[in-house]
């Protein structure tokens, strides 16, 4: 079995060093505590150390938003996703910890209320005013992203307030400065911290703003046509100049942007379903919500506004000659343009493709000639007529491949299909590192 060397991921060095930073901030800490005596100088000894591990993490919750090529391509956007999301609650726990702590340390070294001591932080200590407004705004964005508030909000109104995080963030900043006894007396930890926030302030500019803007003042994409692919499937021809030169694999994604009524407000992640061409690409997208039905209507000749390209589903992750793709629904957009272009013989490559119907196989006519032209294995399962679903086991892949388990496994789909297909993968003795996915659940 020829062995194919994976592109490597950053994921294991990126979290070693977040962990450093953090081991780098408690030692700033302990060299600049003294002896601990009492409860209350206990008490602001942990406001001041959840202080500092919140002021570095909320650095690490920006950077991954900053939507960093080598987080978004090596590591994969699902998983900075969540990253982010768990950074996110874990900031939050530490700024509560912080904030109540050392009001309670003061109180007991003052012999004065907690609601006292409170105003006289607020009122008399140096940028906690504008301290306060940031706080309550990250606080205010972590609730809206907890996952029952998140479900119920409109993509949009969600976006557009989550970015008062960067207000937030700017406020909280300067009385950590002003205030932190650590940055007081140490000028080197202090410049440390201002090229911290700095680095994190460079790179959300730069990937979020500047990028994207040359970008498309440089290819200048606007849709050719769209072009219906299955009941509620379209095809969107997005055209443009040198779009080959974007550095787009197939696997691969874009935000995008369409200048349309009901559709300029949102970005939306979008698979390529084919290789990029000189002057076209080509999104396949499945009508779930407003945004993705709406595409059924733009006109030819709409401005796109384009972000990317993202995503870490591409051959670099392959380690195995032979290959399994599994696609569900839409999940077949970004494995068919992998289908096409997925180094190797023809015969290593199998691409399963699960849907309720025959109708609901888009692409279909494209799949069936890619297989022929390369010699490639094709199946499908689909809803029988009384609508019983053909389960994925790990029997059936067996028996379909026998040597499964020496197999990449590409799988994109509905969250149902890909934990069902992971768990029967998993059963037919695929090793997790072997199995492939990326979710746009983001």
């Amino acid at each position: 079995m020829r062995r194919i060397r994976p592109r490597r991921s950053p994921a294991v060095p990126l979290i070693l060093l977040s962990w450093a930073g953090a081991a780098a901030v408690v030692t700033l800490w302990w060299q600049n505590t003294p002896n601990v005596v009492g409860n209350a100088e206990w008490l602001v000894g942990g406001g001041r150390l959840t202080g500092l591990l919140s002021g570095y993490s909320i650095a690490l919750v920006v950077l991954l938003m900053a939507r960093v090529p080598a987080l978004e391509r090596r590591v994969g956007s699902d998983r900075v996703a969540r990253w982010h999301a768990v950074a996110g609650r874990y900031t939050l726990c530490l700024i509560i910890a912080h904030i109540a702590l050392i009001i309670w340390g003061y109180a007991v070294q003052a012999r004065t209320s907690v609601v006292d001591q409170t105003v006289t932080v607020v009122t008399e200590y140096p940028d906690m005013i504008k301290a306060t407004v940031g706080t309550g705004l990250l606080l205010l964005v972590g609730l809206i992203s907890a996952g029952v508030v998140r479900r119920r909000m409109p993509y949009e109104a969600w976006y557009y307030l989550h970015l008062m995080t960067y207000a937030g963030v700017f406020l909280a900043f300067w009385h950590q400065l002003a205030a932190g006894a650590e940055f007081v007396a140490d000028e080197v930890a202090r410049i440390a911290w201002y090229v911290l926030y700095g680095s994190v302030t460079l790179a959300m500019v730069w990937f979020r703003v500047l990028v994207p803007v040359g970008l498309n003042l440089r290819h200048r994409m606007r849709v050719l046509a769209v072009v219906p692919e299955a009941p509620g499937m379209v095809s969107v021809v997005i055209g443009g100049r040198d779009l080959d030169r974007l550095g787009a694999e197939p696997g691969q994604f874009f935000r995008w942007r369409f200048l349309a009524p009901r559709l300029r407000w949102g970005s939306h992640p979008y698979s390529l379903s084919a290789p990029p061409q000189q002057e076209r690409m080509r999104i396949t997208v499945k009508a779930v919500g407003g945004h993705s039905t709406a595409l059924a209507t733009l006109e030819p000749g709409t401005r796109v506004w384009a972000e990317g390209p993202y995503g870490a589903m591409t051959t670099g992750r392959r380690s195995r000659s032979k290959v399994l793709m599994i696609a569900g629904g839409a999940g077949i957009t970004p494995l068919r343009a992998l289908f096409e272009t997925l180094p190797g013989r023809g015969s290593d490559i199998t691409l399963l493709y699960r849907a309720r119907s025959m109708e609901d196989l888009a692409l279909w006519d494209e799949l069936q000639r890619i297989a022929e032209a390369r010699g490639a294995r094709l199946l499908y399962a689909v809803n029988g007529p009384d609508g019983a679903r053909p389960e994925i086991t790990s029997e059936r892949l067996r028996s379909v491949l026998p040597d499964i388990d020496r197999h990449d496994v590409f799988l994109c789909g509905p969250p149902g299909l890909a934990e069902h297909a992971y768990a029967a993968l998993r059963e037919a003795g695929v090793p997790d590192r072997r199995i492939h996915h990326e979710s746009f659940e983001m």
